[in-house]
């Protein structure tokens, strides 16, 4: 009986203890060091359990059964974020297109494009926009290890007035669309944060102006009073989320700085009172300049409206215009795509975008890194290869200071210290 016990107490002991740390040492010969600006040679990056526990030389002493990567003469980078992204939309269903599907479809277009985001380098993206909290619900598979993505930040439903671009405006009025994400006054704005924030939100989304996408708006005509806007800040920060406020037009973007959101979506008519505002109020801008290319390449055969086409044909370029003044005026600028517009998983390709318009190849990797990570208050986790973040790292061929596009094809990615892409 004694012996009986006696196994069963080990049994219980053996199970209580922790299971044997895996470490990953991942080494190459240059690393992106993205907090101090600057190139490293001969790196070498250790990983226990997910997190990064020491960032050295090849050579360091390493503990004792530790895999070990060697990505040879490529060029080692933190894990991309992509801080405007929609992974359930499709481009080429644009339009009328959509209806021909049923509401869950777009749960499984979000499935496969969010193995195409993780796998291009984008290791955590914030969702600025979602039905039917798709968005949580992929957060929710890609933890619970049924599919593979990047960590998402949802936003669920982005929040707007009624006929305004965050509204269905396509259908006549014997079609009805509701949605918990439409208000009209400053408690309603109060009520639909909250709603958000039960069901999964992280951060919230608000449609300040018209937009590109949608129907019977003009894109840069504002949609949300001053009053409405403080509401939702007010609500947001009292319940510790940070609050994206889509505005293309100049008025709809001043009064979302005075009302305190924290980053602007697409920024396309920010003005010289713009930048004060958003220096002074330390908000952050989030520019999609590459989508122009896209939607006018692209949009007409994928059922894009001829008046939306018209709207990016007057904005787009101006938008790139803005983006080069606001760098200038020395702007906080992010990495935000509107992944969805274009197919998601070519996000990296507006890096070149950003360095044609005025950024230096390291302020433009540092905007989808360093910077983003600062602007979802995620410095603990994400955007840099440094001790205790998550071992998020990519590493592509050649120097990406001298030819940013080598992003577009990263050779090797890993998230969490697992491999998500091995290299060839």
């Amino acid at each position: 009986m004694r012996s009986a016990i006696g196994a069963i107490s080990i049994g219980l002991a053996l199970a209580a203890m922790p299971a044997s740390a895996k470490t990953v040492v991942v080494r190459a010969a240059h690393m992106v060091d993205v907090l101090a600006g600057r190139t490293v040679d001969n790196a070498q990056v250790v990983i226990t359990d997910g997190r990064i526990t020491a960032v050295g030389k090849a050579g360091d002493a390493v503990p004792a059964g530790a895999e070990t990567i060697d990505l040879g003469a490529r060029t080692l980078l933190p894990g991309l974020i992509d801080m405007h992204v929609h992974l359930t939309s499709d481009p080429r269903l644009s339009g009328y297109r959509g209806l021909e599907f049923t509401d869950n479809f777009w749960t499984v277009v979000g499935v496969a494009n969010a193995k195409r985001t993780v796998e291009a380098g984008f290791t955590t993206v914030r969702n600025v926009g979602s039905a039917n909290f798709d968005d949580v619900a992929l957060k929710q598979g890609i933890q619970a290890g049924y599919i593979a993505g990047p960590r998402i930040v949802p936003a669920t439903y982005a929040l707007g007035a009624t006929g305004g671009h965050c509204d269905s405006t396509e259908f006549p009025p014997s079609i009805k669309v509701p949605s918990p994400g439409i208000a009209n006054s400053p408690d309603e704005f109060r009520a639909a944060v909250r709603t958000m924030r039960k069901y999964g939100a992280e951060v919230i989304k608000v449609c300040m102006t018209g937009g590109v996408l949608s129907k019977t708006d003009s894109v840069g005509g504002q949609q949300m009073s001053l009053e409405e806007i403080k509401a939702v800040t007010d609500e947001a920060h009292m319940l510790g989320m940070r609050v994206a406020a889509h505005a293309h037009g100049t008025a709809g973007i001043n009064d979302a700085l005075r009302g305190g959101v924290d980053t602007i979506e697409h920024a396309s008519l920010a003005d010289d009172e713009s930048f004060k505002l958003a220096k002074a109020k330390g908000a952050w801008l989030d520019m999609d300049i590459y989508d122009d290319d896209y939607i006018l390449a692209e949009g007409a055969k994928n059922g894009v409206f001829e008046e939306s086409l018209a709207k990016e044909r007057a904005v787009g370029r101006k938008q790139r215009e803005t983006f080069r003044a606001a760098h200038a005026a020395g702007v906080k600028l992010l990495f935000g795509t509107d992944g969805g517009v274009y197919p998601n998983g070519d996000n990296a390709k507006q890096f070149a975008k950003m360095v044609e318009w005025g950024m230096t190849p390291m302020e433009a990797i540092q905007a989808a890194t360093r910077s983003a990570a600062e602007a979802l208050d995620k410095t603990a986790d994400v955007g840099a290869i440094a001790t205790g973040r998550y071992g998020d790292l990519i590493a592509v061929d050649g120097d990406p200071l001298a030819d940013v596009r080598v992003l577009e094809k990263p050779a090797f990615v890993m998230k969490g210290g697992e491999v998500v892409r091995a290299a060839p």
